[in-house]
């Protein structure tokens, strides 16, 4: 008699970076539209279906596997090894003729300056916190290893383009809470273990991963520069917290945590998107594309945590032979599982 084998794994890695890239697709084709608009083309409960053959993405996932790719080539964690590496994936995903999906600017305008060889301190839009720094950091909290090296590269992916400090910050935390989800925390225990991390790392300027970029007019010193950054994070997270301290009455999260265009407002609502719908994954990439804001990178985080948190079988098994780049999501997730 032969034992069949079943696989119990959960296979969080993997379900997180497919998360990322359903909860881009689903929000692309919402991201400029109302929450009536939306509503009118999809139902109250938002998209659930993927659609395309293959689904396409937008820039979020294209960006969030250029930081993949140069994490999996890098023979070291250390930031003169991953700089380079960086910066080379981010300037061909720059000049890519696959870059055609409404790519954020302060992107763009980086990667020109980066593309002249300069200092990627230089080269950085220092005062941009958007979004673009964090959606692309999930790769980052699946790796294994400790956690300054953690903080370490997600503030220097962050900063090679998005230069103010909360972006870094928020990119910290968004990898931290993949992490966290990734080693088995709840779903419920991140908000406190978030905000934790924030005031234990407020005034921890990373001088190694970062140089000089804190030298700007207008900044005393380095711990003055990255503790805006961290105190702006736990700003939202208290809107995050008063947020989740009434019930939910279904409408559009921006309402309550921000439109997502910024760092810490796209962790934030993804976070709310994900706790309110802890036990419907696909609710909660549809709950992130049903909004007024930034909801392809909303989905695409709400996708990663809550991915991160359930593993693979939180989607529907015909999305991962549908999804765009599915053969890169699942070489780059796997030896993480």
């Amino acid at each position: 008699m032969i034992a069949t084998v079943i696989d119990s794994s959960p296979r969080r890695a993997s379900g997180s970076l497919f998360g990322l890239a359903y909860g881009d697709a689903l929000g692309k084709p919402t991201e400029f539209l109302t929450v009536a608009e939306i509503v009118r083309r999809y139902g109250p409960s938002g998209p659930r279906e993927l659609t395309g053959d293959p689904v396409l993405v937008t820039d979020d996932t294209q960006m969030a596997l250029a930081v993949a790719w140069a994490l999996h080539d890098a023979p070291a964690y250390a930031p003169e090894v991953v700089e380079p590496l960086l910066r080379r994936r981010f300037l061909d995903w720059s000049v890519s003729p696959d870059n055609n999906r409404a790519p954020g600017m302060t992107c763009l305008r980086a990667c020109a300056e980066l593309s002249r060889g300069i200092r990627w301190q230089e080269a950085t839009v220092a005062g941009s916190k958007g979004c673009g720094a964090n959606m692309r950091v999930t790769p980052v909290g699946l790796l294994d290893v400790d956690l300054d090296t953690l903080a370490g590269l997600a503030q220097l992916q962050a900063g090679l383009t998005h230069g103010h400090p909360t972006g870094l910050a928020a990119s910290e935390l968004t990898a931290y809470a993949v992490r966290l989800l990734r080693d088995g925390a709840a779903l419920a225990e991140l908000p406190a273990l978030l905000a934790g991390r924030a005031r234990e790392q407020r005034t921890v300027y990373r001088a190694d991963w970062l140089g000089d970029l804190w030298q700007r007019p207008g900044e005393a010193t380095p711990e003055e520069f990255i503790a805006r950054g961290w105190d702006e994070c736990l700003r939202v997270l208290d809107r995050l917290d008063a947020a989740l301290a009434g019930p939910d009455d279904g409408a559009d999260p921006c309402r309550l945590t921000g439109k997502g265009w910024i760092a810490e407002e796209a962790l934030a609502t993804a976070l709310l998107c994900a706790l309110r719908h802890a036990d419907d994954p696909v609710g909660a990439l549809a709950r992130g594309a049903t909004t007024a804001g930034d909801s392809d990178s909303i989905a695409a985080l709400a996708g990663a945590f809550v991915g991160a948190a359930h593993g693979m079988s939180a989607w529907p098994a015909d999305w991962s032979t549908r999804i765009e780049y599915a053969d890169q999501l699942s070489t780059l997730a796997s030896p993480h599982d």
